[in-house]
């Protein structure tokens, strides 16, 4: 068994695509409409859906506006160097929503940036 994807609802797709695209720089694998449906799957990531997991992005077109509760944490993305991976993000027109630095309580250095919908991600040094 193995991980396959995690799915994410966005309101806007292509502003969603954009961001995971230009600014946390993963590849689109794949990309299907289901108009009987009235929604489009977009699938995401770092390395083949046949050999890693990725991230699946469901826009519902007719769905404007989601609430992300208070059951949802993060995204965790691996990096060689988390104040490189900020700057990179910063100038991409990410949002560092906490400053690259050691964790409180801990060693470990990370950041988090938030998407378009306000989905967490978590930046952590390989």
């Amino acid at each position: 068994m193995r991980l396959l994807h995690t799915m994410l609802r966005v309101t806007d797709l292509d502003r969603s695509l954009s961001f995971y695209q230009d600014v946390l720089n993963m590849e689109l694998f794949r990309k299907t409409d289901f108009p009987e449906g009235r929604f489009t799957l977009a699938f995401v990531g770092y390395g083949e859906e046949q050999s890693n997991t990725v991230l699946e992005l469901t826009h519902n077109w007719d769905t404007s506006e989601y609430e992300i509760g208070n059951a949802y944490g993060h995204i965790a993305i691996g990096v060689d160097d988390v104040y490189k991976a900020c700057d990179r993000i910063r100038e991409a027109g990410g949002l560092i929503v906490r400053e690259p630095g050691p964790m409180a309580h801990g060693t470990t250095v990370l950041a988090f940036v938030k998407d378009p919908d306000g989905y967490m991600i978590e930046l952590l040094s390989r």
